[in-house]
C-alpha cells in the first residue's frame, strides 16, 4: 500500500506541475488499474474456494493423494481460503502496477517511472523514439539505446504524446538491419562482449530476474553494443559510444 500511496502522491505533483509546465502524463487510465485490481481478487478467492471443494471430495475418498494436506484444509473455516486467495490477488495486483511504465513529457525532458525506479533524459540527448514490439526504446544521438522499457501504453497515444512536445517519433527502429544473431564466440565484436553475451543468454535461458539482464545489457552498452531479444534469442549490432551516462 505504501508503494500505491507513493506512486499516487506523485502523479498529483506531477499533475500539478502540468498546469504550469505544459507537462503530459501517460500512464495506465484509473479505471483499468482498478479492474486489474478486481481481476486478481475475485480469480484469488475463486481459487481458493475450488481448492476447499477439492480438499472435502479428497477426504471422502478411502484412498486419495495428499490427504493429510486435504484434511487440514478441509478442517478450516469456509472462508478462510476464499480470504487468503483473495489476499494473494491483491497482492499480485500490486506487483502488476509496481511494473506499469508511467511517462511523464515536456519540451526539454522525458521521465520514465516503473519499479519505483525513476530515469530521466533531456530533450537534447535524445536522437529518436519508437516501438519495438511492447518496449518503449529511446536512441541517442550515437546510435546506442538511453533505455528500453517494457510498455503497455497505447502506441498511438505514446507516438502523438512524444511527437506533440517535438520528440522525433519513428514508426520502428531505423537500426533495425544492423542487428545479427549472436552464437558463441561470435566474430566482430569488441573484447569482452562475447563474455558478456554469453553471461546473459544463461540468464535468459534460467528465466533469471529482470535486473541481471538489465545489468548485463548496460555492460553491453559500455562497450559499444547494442542487444534486443527474440524468444530468448540475442540480436546485436555495434555503435560508437559517445560516453553519456546510460540507463
Amino acid at each position: 500500500m505504501q508503494e500505491v500511496r507513493g506512486r499516487m502522491d506523485m502523479s498529483k505533483r506531477i499533475e500539478r506541475e502540468s498546469q504550469g509546465n505544459r507537462l503530459t502524463v501517460l500512464r495506465e487510465p484509473t479505471w483499468g488499474t482498478v479492474c486489474a485490481y478486481v481481476v486478481f481478487v475475485l480469480v484469488g478467492a475463486s481459487a481458493g474456494w475450488l481448492v476447499d471443494l477439492l480438499a472435502d471430495w479428497l477426504v471422502t475418498l478411502p484412498s486419495a493423494p495428499l490427504r493429510g494436506p486435504a484434511e487440514v484444509v478441509a478442517s478450516m473455516p469456509a472462508l478462510v481460503l476464499p480470504a487468503a486467495g483473495s489476499v494473494a490477488g491483491l497482492a499480485l495486483g500490486l506487483v502488476a502496477q509496481h511494473e506499469q511504465l508511467m511517462i511523464c513529457l515536456s519540451d526539454d525532458r522525458v521521465v520514465l517511472t516503473r519499479k519505483g525506479r525513476e530515469q530521466e533524459y533531456p530533450h537534447d540527448a535524445i536522437a529518436r523514439v519508437f516501438r519495438d514490439g511492447k518496449q518503449l526504446v529511446l536512441l541517442g544521438h550515437d546510435g546506442g539505446e538511453l533505455t528500453r522499457q517494457e510498455c503497455d501504453l497505447d502506441v498511438g497515444r505514446v507516438a502523438d504524446a512524444f511527437t506533440e512536445h517535438r520528440y522525433a517519433w519513428a514508426d520502428a527502429d531505423p537500426h533495425r538491419d544492423e542487428f545479427r544473431r549472436w552464437f558463441p564466440d561470435t566474430p566482430g565484436l569488441p573484447e569482452g562482449a562475447n563474455a558478456i553475451l554469453k553471461a546473459r543468454q544463461e540468464s535468459l535461458d534460467k528465466k533469471g530476474s529482470d535486473d541481471d539482464v538489465r545489468e548485463l545489457r548496460d555492460e553491453l552498452a559500455r562497450l559499444g553494443v547494442v542487444v534486443r531479444d527474440e524468444k530468448r534469442r540475442q540480436y546485436w549490432r555495434t555503435f560508437r559510444p559517445s560516453g553519456s551516462a546510460l540507463e
